[in-house]
């Protein structure tokens, strides 16, 4: 894959309103407007380059949106107050009562229980399926589906979703793909690889100094200007709209990103690898154990690595608990959910993140309940941090459970 993303990031260039090397922030709420025709030409979504309301657009958001489609090679996007708001937004404009998603089995638990529950308000039915299977997600089809939801990196499991595959099935059933790639930004081109359409929360990578919760939607300028409707717009009308600024914030960290992706990915790797040849129970997409390991290196752009993301798997729940608690006493990070920042977080998923999918579907799926997330951090010296985290694994005498079964 090509470094296109990178570079079309540092292409963009603002003048401030002063002249100032970072774009002015538009601290309104509403905006005036020079003639009352004016106004009602811009309710109707007729009138380029003008601002009715905050929750509509402001420029801060604009400037923001220009970048995640530079991003993700979109023709533009849409940003909001949280990546759940990107999210539910999506879903809503795409299915109407009576409707079927078919989604991932392993996804973000705040993405699970807006599919598995709280969409059965509209009568929208969602089959869970493992993502992995081109076949079983086929199968899941029927005349109803209105999507096809994945992760491009699953939450938790690190489940690496076959992009392009996954986009010719869609076009086949004349559906969209919706793809969440929050897990790899530069990482995986997502619409490069034929995602309709992308979304990220940009509370962790993108931002990536914990600081803020947003959203984002990346897409053809006819959806996004679609979820702005002021008729029937799901974003505009569930009132997800990010704050300008907070935009402006994001805006700033995503010149970096760049250079932290790599530096996130380079020091993931390097534990991965450790942790796997002492012979513990690893999960990351850059080792050959990892069973999409070959379809993460054929559609990931290789300048930014397999990411930041493994998981460890400890045997039991109070292995985990201990083990992340000693790391957060050392300073090797925080017992915290997220990912994305200059620390490593540390969390365990079936009782955290990954909390509203049901035990036996944990199981079924395979997440134990020893399972430790690690969004490992921009650490200086990698090799520090794995003998510290070694230290405190012999300290509770915390051995190697043997390789992952496939």
């Amino acid at each position: 894959m090509s470094n296109n993303s990178a570079n079309q990031l540092q292409d963009l260039q603002y003048f401030g309103e002063f002249g100032g090397v970072n774009p002015s922030i538009s601290d309104s709420s509403t905006y005036t407007f020079l003639s009352a025709k004016t106004m009602f030409d811009t309710f109707e979504g007729n009138t380029e380059g003008c601002y009715l309301y905050s929750r509509h657009s402001s420029p801060s958001n604009l400037y923001l949106g220009e970048a995640l489609a530079a991003l993700e090679g979109t023709e533009t996007a849409n940003v909001y107050a949280s990546g759940m708001g990107a999210i539910s937004s999506v879903i809503m404009q795409l299915c109407d009562a009576g409707d079927h998603v078919v989604s991932s089995r392993t996804i973000y638990g705040g993405t699970y229980a807006f599919l598995k529950n709280f969409v059965k308000k509209f009568a929208i039915e969602t089959s869970f399926t493992d993502i992995t299977s081109i076949e079983a997600v086929e199968m899941s089809i029927n005349s109803r589906t209105k999507m096809i939801y994945c992760e491009s990196i699953s939450n938790p499991l690190l489940e690496v979703a076959d992009i392009k595959a996954l986009s010719e099935l869609a076009k086949k059933h004349g559906i969209p793909l919706v793809v969440d790639n929050t897990f790899a930004p530069l990482s995986i081109p997502a619409a490069y690889l034929g995602a309709d359409i992308v979304i990220h929360s940009l509370t962790k990578f993108i931002n990536g100094t914990s600081d803020c919760v947003a959203g984002a939607v990346c897409g053809t300028t006819a959806f996004c200007l679609g979820l702005k409707d002021v008729n029937n717009g799901a974003g505009m009308l569930l009132g997800s709209t990010l704050d300008s600024l907070r935009a402006a914030s994001i805006l700033k960290n995503m010149r970096t990103l760049h250079i932290r992706m790599q530096k996130h990915s380079q020091n993931a790797l390097f534990l991965a690898q450790k942790f796997e040849n002492d012979g513990f129970r690893v999960v990351y997409p850059g080792i050959d154990s990892h069973p999409g390991h070959t379809i993460m290196k054929n559609q990931m752009n290789t300048n930014y690595g397999f990411g930041g993301l493994l998981t460890l798997d400890v045997g039991s729940l109070e292995n985990a608990n201990a083990l992340m608690e000693r790391m957060q006493t050392q300073k090797l990070g925080y017992l915290a959910v997220s990912l994305g920042f200059y620390k490593t977080l540390f969390s365990a998923p079936g009782t955290s993140t990954s909390s509203e999918i049901p035990l036996e579907e944990q199981l079924e799926m395979g997440l134990s309940n020893g399972l430790i997330r690690l969004s490992i951090g921009l650490d200086n010296d990698i090799e520090r941090t794995y003998q510290t985290m070694q230290e405190c694994m012999m300290q509770l005498n915390i051995r190697p459970q043997g390789p992952v079964t496939v």
